[in-house]
């Protein structure tokens, strides 16, 4: 009789602990509450400013390839479209040397960007895997490569080209773009290669698998996700760059960035809504492979960053 008294005492003092406990609890959710909206309300303030800086120069190309000429040089400017002019698209499409450079530079952006990436991965799998004398200092070397300013090697190679007569050729945009996108791609997916684990290899020796199938059918699927990635630089890479395909390259090979300039920008006439028109076609090709590989890249690159 006493123990079922005592039993029915403890529970009934639990109970009345848990309800003088339970306004304190729902005081301090409703104050973690409060605490956080003001938080994620500035999160998303914060990223809502960061899109629309991102988004303001695409913006005002796109304002000012609908424009004519002379709204262009409006003051103080008009940031709402008052008419739609199309006719800078239409220039640009009729203009067949626009087409000629967009067609060079996907060739060269291209070659490049396959280049780098079978390359590397061979450089990457041998500095992640292998154990030899110079290791190290190859890997060093890549990486001092990246510390010094690229256009200060464009005299340098211009007189390598020049002397090679590769001078206004693909070869030598491809070679020089390669040049700066090959250390970036080595180093990217040798933290991929780091992060797989030996005994994947191991086990493929027992099996009786040479390096060859080792590297093109068991490895080569697990790294694919980092080799896109580094395609991917390197594709932009080749894409964007002014000075070298400025450069290095003739009327028949010259890519966009240059050739862009070199129509719609001279000395006496800038023909703006052109230029810009141009710019945003010139964009698109770029926008869709990176949102047609975007969840390769996204796992390439955290593939790579945590080693474990």
């Amino acid at each position: 009789m006493t123990t079922t008294v005592t039993r029915e005492s403890r529970g009934a003092t639990e109970t009345l602990v848990t309800a003088a406990a339970a306004p304190q609890r729902a005081r301090r959710v409703r104050s973690a509450d409060a605490e956080t909206k003001p938080v994620a309300w500035g999160r998303r303030l914060s990223l809502l400013l960061i899109t629309l800086f991102a988004l303001a120069p695409i913006y005002w190309m796109l304002l000012t390839s609908l424009r004519s000429g002379a709204e262009v040089f409006e003051f103080p400017p008009k940031l709402l479209p008052t008419s739609f002019d199309f006719s800078a698209y239409e220039r640009v499409f009729a203009d067949g040397r626009i087409l000629h450079y967009l067609g060079n530079s996907i060739l060269v952006a291209t070659v490049t960007a396959v280049g780098s990436v079978i390359i590397g991965m061979y450089c990457a799998y041998s500095f992640s895997k292998f154990r030899y004398r110079g290791r190290r200092s190859f890997m060093f070397l890549l990486l001092v490569s990246q510390l010094f300013p690229q256009i200060l090697l464009l005299i340098t190679i211009y007189g390598i080209f020049s002397s090679l007569g590769l001078l206004d050729s693909y070869l030598a945009l491809i070679i020089s773009f390669t040049t700066f996108t090959l250390p970036l791609c080595v180093w990217m997916m040798k933290g991929i290669f780091d992060n797989l684990p030996d005994e994947i290899i191991e086990a493929a020796k027992v099996d009786g698998a040479g390096q060859g199938v080792i590297i093109h059918r068991i490895l080569m699927p697990l790294v694919a996700p980092g080799m896109i990635a580094a395609g991917l630089f390197a594709f932009i890479r080749g894409w964007n760059d002014f000075a070298f395909a400025l450069t290095l390259s003739g009327d028949a090979t010259r890519t966009l960035p240059p050739g862009l300039v070199n129509t719609y920008l001279s000395e006496f006439s800038d023909r703006w809504p052109e230029l810009m028109a141009a710019s945003l076609v010139a964009s698109l090709p770029v926008i869709i492979i990176f949102l047609a590989l975007q969840r390769y890249f996204v796992a390439g690159l955290s593939s790579g960053a945590v080693k474990g």
